[in-house]
């Protein structure tokens, strides 16, 4: 059995459950092949002082065996809005005694990075010392994002060069990757997995009550419902959303997520006289996100960047219909009516899409069939083979 180890700045911990868990399902689904030893070790930044949201994070920086996957969770010092710059370094001199004793243990066959910005320069770094193979994963904003701010793409470009295999998450990012100055012919494709079990049409009566009994909010019966699934980020559009519901007296809107713009998006929601139709449900237990998703007519998403999002395959899945923007691999997924409508970044252009949808019922089933090809068990085998390939087996 070869072992694997991935170093992530991004996975869930007590704290913040949902923090990262496609990093986590993909890791685990590896895990379970049995052919694959899988090592985590998850950076954990907390300032010099832990205050606020630091002070449980800090608590929830602990060890232990999660879902087959061995998991280090180390704290290192992070200076918040102003350490992004040296997070890399510091990351890699403080995970580095723990890695070396892990690799005493059980000698490590291939070190890998989640993301490419911090956790990919670090990894690089430490790839070297032990003198292992490296591989590093894009996902999306931190290639649009981290690589647009000239010293985090120093240190992209530096660890990509450095790096014996990468991966990206869509077809459209790995051409970013090129297109940036990292070596195409490194590049392999490892899209997001699936949790075809959890995700799937519902389609029986009384969903929606089901729905709003569980959340504690009100939804109708028989009226448009709309769900956006990400981040209460800038860059993930809701306040496009929230500005098109405008357009369908009587719809409503579930904004699933948390973020710093939550405030604003209330105040928006507010000022725009939308607010009693817009319901802030936070991070929701991943079995109802099937419910959520199921019971809207479209889950409406219009980033500004993207890889290629968990919440457009899981949508899908669903048999609900998508209404995104051209980022990253939009084209890649909606490649037919059925599945949605990428659309511009505009408020008008957005409510278009939204009206499409509703003027079109699909069959859901038929939605549902865009996301056969995605799988944990197919990311698992898609990512050991490239593994394989990077430390010499078949």
């Amino acid at each position: 059995m070869k072992h694997i180890l991935s170093i992530s700045t991004l996975y869930p911990n007590a704290h913040t459950p949902r923090f990262g868990t496609f990093v986590a399902r993909s890791l685990e689904a590896l895990a379970a092949r049995g052919d694959w030893r899988v090592t985590m070790v998850n950076p954990v930044g907390i300032p010099p002082i832990a205050f606020g949201k630091y002070k449980p994070l800090a608590a929830a920086a602990i060890d232990g065996k999660e879902g087959g996957v061995d998991v280090f969770r180390p704290k290192f010092t992070l200076i918040p809005r102003l350490g992004a710059r040296s997070n890399p370094g510091i990351i890699a001199r403080k995970i580095l005694p723990l890695v070396e004793s892990i690799h005493q243990t059980t000698p490590i066959d291939v070190i890998d990075a989640q993301f490419f910005y911090p956790d990919g320069p670090a990894a690089a770094w430490i790839a070297e010392k032990l003198g292992v193979p490296l591989s590093i994963k894009a996902r999306g904003s931190d290639i649009t994002y981290w690589g647009a701010k000239d010293f985090a793409r120093d240190q992209m470009l530096d660890a990509s060069e450095r790096a014996t295999g990468l991966l990206a998450v869509s077809q459209a990012l790995a051409r970013d990757m090129t297109e940036m100055g990292m070596p195409a012919h490194k590049i392999a494709l490892n899209y997001t997995g699936l949790d075809r079990d959890r995700f799937r049409p519902l389609n029986h009566v009384g969903l929606r009550a089901m729905l709003a009994k569980s959340l504690g909010i009100e939804l109708p019966a028989t009226g448009a419902v709309f769900s956006t699934v990400g981040a209460l980020v800038q860059r993930k559009g809701h306040d496009l959303v929230i500005g098109a519901l405008g357009h369908f007296p009587g719809a409503h809107l579930l904004l699933v997520g948390k973020g710093e713009d939550e405030k604003h998006l209330r105040t928006l929601a507010k000022d725009l006289q939308v607010d009693d139709r817009v319901h802030f449900v936070g991070s929701v237990d991943h079995d109802l996100m099937p419910v959520i998703l199921s019971a809207s007519d479209a889950m409406v998403l219009p980033s500004a960047r993207e890889g290629l999002a968990n919440a457009w395959v899981e949508a899908l899945a669903c048999g609900t219909p998508i209404v995104i923007s051209d980022a990253g691999g939009a084209r890649e997924l909606v490649t037919g009516p059925e599945a949605g409508v990428i659309v511009e970044r505009t408020v008008d252009a957005v409510a278009g899409g939204m009206a499409r949808i509703l003027a079109a019922p699909q069959n859901r089933q038929v939605v549902a069939s865009y996301a056969d090809r995605f799988s944990w068990q197919q990311n698992a085998a898609d990512l050991a083979a490239h593994l394989e390939r990077l430390t010499g087996g078949d």
